[in-house]
């Protein structure tokens, strides 16, 4: 299973990048194969501040409906408008396909999240 070692993973399976100050949220390799062909992505709420582990947003396939959860706490800065039409980016390219953009309470240094290993050894 492809995991990279640049950013951290929630066990809820989203993963965070931190760029620039703020951090981009996505869903595993793992999660996106867990829930097949996805067929939306959104309910992203641009603006709002969430606690971690809250609701963010959704991703849909098929199979079934999923929340997307906030690693940490912050507000949401940017939804990833091109998911709307073409939410099959996430698939083919889930660890290069961020959902969301969070703006954190405090600096982000990771703690409360699992390294790559951390998760990988979570899903097995």
């Amino acid at each position: 299973m492809n995991t990279p070692n640049d950013r951290r993973y929630a066990k809820t399976h989203e993963w965070v990048r931190e760029v620039e100050g703020v951090l981009e949220v996505g869903i595993s390799d793992h999660a996106q194969e867990q829930l097949g062909d996805l067929m939306f992505v959104g309910d992203v709420k641009v603006g709002a501040h969430l606690e971690a582990g809250a609701p963010a947003g959704v991703v849909e396939s098929l199979k079934t409906a999923s929340d997307i959860h906030a690693p940490v706490s912050g507000t949401i800065v940017a939804f990833n408008e091109a998911l709307a039409a073409a939410p099959e980016q996430v698939n083919e390219a889930p660890y290069g396909t961020w959902i969301f953009r969070l703006k954190p309470d405090a600096p982000f240094d990771g703690s409360g999240l699992l390294d790559a290993q951390g998760y990988l050894t979570a899903v097995e």
